[in-house]
């Protein structure tokens, strides 16, 4: 009789946890985890198989100024497609904030776009979490190269417009390998 309810004791205290904390960021830590064995990396695209990216779409930014992508242009693209409820995206995001202080003074721009309906709550987000690399909202449609069905998914875009990795779900990123692809493009 003690260990049932010892169970439901622990039942209860978990069920708790995640109504205060909200599902996504508790389920966000226990995925870190995953991540801090560094078994989910970006895929690395053949060069022969590097399509090229269409620059044409358009972003809300922080300030609410609408952007055409086509602006980042020449420097190396992180480009992630993320939201707050979505706990793989919390997961990866004390991570990718980590690669962006690493590598921001570098040729390389991080494009983070929110799906949140309401984007203010992802920026609520990244100032609770004191992120501070920027994030976006789509405000057009997409081109069918970034099109992806899950999210969190990463591309990244080198300068001369390729498409060189693709990761659809959560991936540790802040490794000199990967810090690497960045910067020696």
């Amino acid at each position: 009789m003690k260990k049932i309810l010892k169970d439901w004791w622990f039942i209860i205290g978990l069920a708790g946890l995640i109504y205060l904390f909200g599902y996504a960021e508790v389920a966000g830590f226990v995925q870190r985890m995953v991540l801090s064995t560094g078994v989910l990396q970006a895929e690395i695209i053949d060069k022969e198989d590097q399509p090229l990216a269409d620059y044409n779409f358009r972003l809300r930014n922080e300030g609410g100024e609408i952007i055409d992508f086509n602006q980042f242009k020449g420097q190396t693209i992180f480009l992630n497609f993320w939201a707050t409820w979505c706990p793989p995206c919390v997961a990866e995001m004390p991570d990718i904030h980590n690669l962006y202080e690493r590598v921001k003074d570098e040729n390389v721009a991080f494009v983070l776009i929110s799906q949140d309906a309401n984007f203010d709550k992802a920026k609520n987000f990244l100032e609770r979490k004191s992120y501070t690399f920027p994030i976006y909202q789509l405000v057009s449609s997409l081109p069918d190269g970034f099109a992806s069905r899950s999210i969190p998914t990463t591309f990244v875009v080198s300068p001369d417009g390729k498409i060189i990795a693709k990761r659809e779900g959560m991936a540790k990123y802040d490794t000199e390998e990967f810090r690497k692809l960045l910067i020696d493009r």
